[in-house]
């Protein structure tokens, strides 16, 4: 998903998007220790996911405006 998208949503589909990308990574990690993993590369768009949904969530926190909105 891109950031535009992302800020599109509501916090609670946020909130869900981010529990489904921690599970996601939680299983990455599982199969990268078992051998499973052939894809490595996933590991980090997937960290990197992550820290865009808490990013958008702590900028909803802080009632933080995007650029251009005054």
């Amino acid at each position: 998903m891109k950031l535009t998208e992302i800020r599109l949503l509501s916090s609670n589909e946020v909130k869900t998007k981010l529990a489904d990308a921690r599970q996601e990574l939680m299983n990455l990690r599982f199969q990268l220790v078992t051998g499973q993993l052939t894809d490595t590369s996933r590991l980090k768009k997937t960290r990197r996911q992550i820290a865009l949904f808490e990013t958008i969530l702590r900028e909803r926190e802080l009632g933080l405006q995007q650029e251009g909105e005054k």
